[in-house]
């Protein structure tokens, strides 16, 4: 892995591309949905059907960082008919917004079930080092401001009580007749998280957002690595 960030970091990217964070994140027995990169709309059917629907679409371009801003996410894709327009749409819109911006391909990948959203990340600080970040995940994120830090690495029964101290834990214990989410699975990842980011001084910062908790595991669905320089 060290030598695949070296080689980002000499090549010019701040951010390590969403598959090869896959890949890294599968490394460290962190698990991501099943995804895949494509370079037309026959391959992208051929990889939808395979994989199975729901798919999410995604725009591959190192030059579009924020992809929902340039048309660039499609999401609930229900069969080949939806995801072959959804593909022309998606390349269209991108090229019409960011039309400098070089086009590598699009990203298929599974839509995963609903479950419970949470977040795990972590940064290099300064004076303490590295720092892992647990919390409630999605779109409330910067809302409800609910997360547990912690330095790295650490063991997993201080990852179960970080988790505990969100309020977010008490949903994952499950509410309203809902199941409870497997704390012991998400307390593996949020420690997988905080060897990977202490064990790589190439990282700058990690997050992972949403990953989505079930009664039976839990899944990173969009991972983000961000590289910094190696003194």
């Amino acid at each position: 892995m060290k030598k695949l960030f070296a080689k980002r970091i000499k090549d010019g990217y701040t951010i390590l591309p969403e598959l090869e964070a896959h890949k890294v994140c599968d490394a460290y027995g962190i698990k991501c949905p099943p995804t895949q990169l494509v370079t037309n709309k026959e391959e992208c059917i051929e990889v939808g059907n395979r994989i199975g629907y729901p798919v999410v679409i995604k725009i591959f371009s190192k030059q579009i960082i924020h992809k929902s801003e340039a048309g660039g996410v499609v999401i609930g894709i229900k069969d080949k008919e939806q995801l072959a327009q959804a593909y022309d749409n998606m390349v269209n819109t991108a090229k019409e917004r960011f039309p400098k911006a070089v086009i590598e391909g699009v990203i298929v990948q599974k839509m995963m079930d609903k479950g419970v959203e949470t977040i795990i990340g972590g940064f290099k600080d300064p004076q303490f080092g590295p720092v892992i970040m647990f919390g409630m995940g999605g779109i409330y994120v910067e809302v409800f401001k609910d997360t547990a830090f912690r330095l790295a690495p650490i063991d997993k029964e201080e990852a179960k009580r970080q988790i505990e101290q969100t309020k977010i834990y008490k949903v994952l214990k499950g509410v309203r007749g809902q199941k409870p989410c497997d704390i012991e699975s998400l307390s593996e990842t949020v420690v997988n998280v905080a060897n990977l980011l202490s064990s790589n001084k190439e990282i700058k910062e990690i997050d992972l957002n949403p990953v989505i908790c079930y009664p039976n595991g839990c899944v990173a669905v969009d991972s983000r690595i961000v590289l910094g320089t190696v003194e």
